[in-house]
Order: structure tokens, then C-alpha cells, then sequence
């Protein structure tokens, strides 16, 4: 594992530190776009008073914090692929590269010592998964890692009831942040309650730190957008029912379900979903910054 120097540096001194995943940027985002949110994502982090620490797979290293040119490459390189948590030794062993998704870079961030992790919307219980048992590595992973995870809920292309089961069977605590409703990624309120509600970073601080205390397991911190700032209700389900048969049609499955969802997004809503998205990651972002500082 190769460490930024200034991510060192604050690990090192008990400073606050957040993890941020770079499938995001290669594979969530559109290029050439994805280079400047990057940077906007890392100032956000720094606002909120945290070092920001953005994980990938380079050349068969694990990095912890990225520079300049690392960070162009993930961004620009359309040839990176996604690295979960069961991908990353096949990476590291063969000396290969790849954008870590949410189970790969909270598996790593948690190994360097890293407790607050920043993403969009995590992975879940796919539409069908009855038939295709399609769920994501993301819940079983975050089972078993010690970190908070803060997030828009679960993606609003996937099941999210069956998601939340899964979540509760896993033993994966889930606070909503400033809400009972779980957020839907692009929607204010995914059209599920959640047992509980934190108000500060500060009270979020303080379940991880219990949490901690009784053995590993992640925390997820659900934080909504305001809902002058979420996509279209309408406008979300039309997108996503064309979507849905969409993947019919062209026989997408596995991994390559969730870029071909947000690629669809994109274009059927004319950049409105990728406004959203780089709305719903910034807010995530700065608000993972003051929970590793309370920590």
C-alpha cells in the first residue's frame, strides 16, 4: 500500500481523514467532466475539515491518496476497471489497475486505518435477485468492516426494500441523517423508514465509536437530498422503466448493470441525473469530513 504523503501524515498525527472511492470517477461519471469533480469532491472534504484520501489500484499498488497524474488516469483511462473487495488481490498480484468500488475501497480504508468513507449510493439487492441472486458485495463487505460509510442511500435503480433486509440480517447499522426516511439516491425518500435518526456528525461519531467498541461492522450514514434538489419523481420513474426494459433487451447482467442504468439516466434525462449524482456526492462528501473530525 503506497500513502499519499499528506494522508500519511494525518493518519499518523490523529488527524481526520476520509475515503473516497474512484470507481465513481471512472465509471460513475462522464469523462472529461469527471477530472474537475474529482477536485470538487476533494475540496469538500476539505471544507468540512478532513484530509481527503481517494482509493484505486495502480501498476498492482494499493494507493491511499492520489496526485495529480494518478488521479488523471483513473479519470481518463477508459480501459480501468472496477475492482471489488474479491478483485483487488488478483490486481495487486498481477500488477494490474482499477477503480475501486464501495466494498474494494472500504475493505482498504479500513485495513490503513481510515473510519470515514464518502460515496454516491451503495450497492444492493438487484430487481429479479428472487431469480439472478444478483446482490452486491458492497453489504456483505460492509458487515464486516469497521467503518462509517456516508451515502444517498441505495442506488434508485435497485430493490431497495430486499436491500434494506439484507442490511438488517447483515447486522449493518443504518441512521438516517437528519431523517426517518431512507433516501433513494436520485429521490429524497426511497419509500422506506429507518429505525434511526442522528441529527449532529457528532451523535454519528459516537454510534460508530459504540459500534466499534462491540466488534467490526460497518455504520451507514444515509443522508438525504433536500428535496428541492432530487430529480423528478416522474421524471426518475419514466428514466427508470425504459431502463429496466433496456436491460431486457440487450441482455445486460452482473457488474455491467449499474453503468448501463446510469448511462441511460445521463442521456434520458438530459445531464439532469449527473447534476444530481455530483450534488449527492459533494453533500456526502463534507458531511464525512466533520464525522471523521467528531471522531
Amino acid at each position: 500500500m503506497r500513502i499519499e504523503p499528506e494522508v500519511a501524515g494525518a493518519l499518523a498525527a490523529g488527524q481526520p481523514v476520509v475515503a473516497l472511492e474512484s470507481t465513481l470517477l471512472a465509471h460513475g461519471l462522464p469523462r472529461p467532466a469527471n477530472i474537475e469533480v474529482a477536485g470538487r469532491i476533494e475540496a469538500a472534504v476539505r471544507a468540512g475539515g478532513a484530509v481527503p484520501a481517494t482509493v484505486a489500484v495502480l501498476d498492482g499498488h494499493v494507493r491511499l491518496g492520489l496526485d495529480e497524474a494518478a488521479l488523471a488516469r483513473i479519470c481518463t483511462d477508459p480501459t480501468i476497471p472496477k475492482l471489488s473487495a474479491r478483485d483487488v488481490p488478483v490486481a495487486v498480484a498481477l500488477g494490474l489497475s482499477g477503480a475501486t468500488t464501495v466494498a474494494g475501497t472500504a475493505v482498504l480504508a479500513a485495513r490503513a486505518g481510515v473510519a470515514v468513507f464518502a460515496t454516491g449510493g451503495l450497492g444492493g439487492v438487484h430487481r429479479q435477485a428472487a431469480e439472478t441472486f444478483d446482490e452486491s458485495a458492497d453489504l456483505a463487505t460492509l458487515a464486516a468492516t469497521p467503518i462509517v460509510v456516508v451515502c444517498a442511500g441505495v442506488k434508485s435503480i435497485l430493490d431497495v426494500g430486499p436491500t434494506l433486509e439484507r442490511l438488517e440480517t447483515l447486522s449493518v447499522t443504518v441512521l438516517g441523517y437528519r431523517t426517518r426516511r431512507f433516501p433513494g439516491f436520485y429521490l429524497t425518500d426511497s419509500g422506506f423508514g429507518l429505525d434511526w435518526q442522528v441529527d449532529s456528525a457528532e451523535e454519528a461519531a459516537a454510534v460508530f465509536a459504540a459500534r466499534r467498541e462491540l466488534g467490526a461492522g460497518a455504520v451507514v450514514l444515509a443522508n438525504p437530498l433536500p428535496a428541492a434538489e432530487q430529480l423528478d419523481p416522474a421524471l426518475h420513474e419514466r428514466v427508470l422503466a425504459s431502463g429496466l426494459a433496456g436491460l431486457a433487451h440487450d441482455g445486460v447482467q452482473g457488474k455491467a448493470v449499474t453503468p448501463y442504468l446510469l448511462a441511460h439516466f445521463h442521456r434520458e434525462t438530459g445531464g439532469a441525473s449527473q447534476a444530481v449524482n455530483i450534488r449527492i456526492i459533494l453533500r456526502n462528501a463534507e458531511l464525512a469530513a466533520r464525522v471523521a473530525a467528531a471522531l
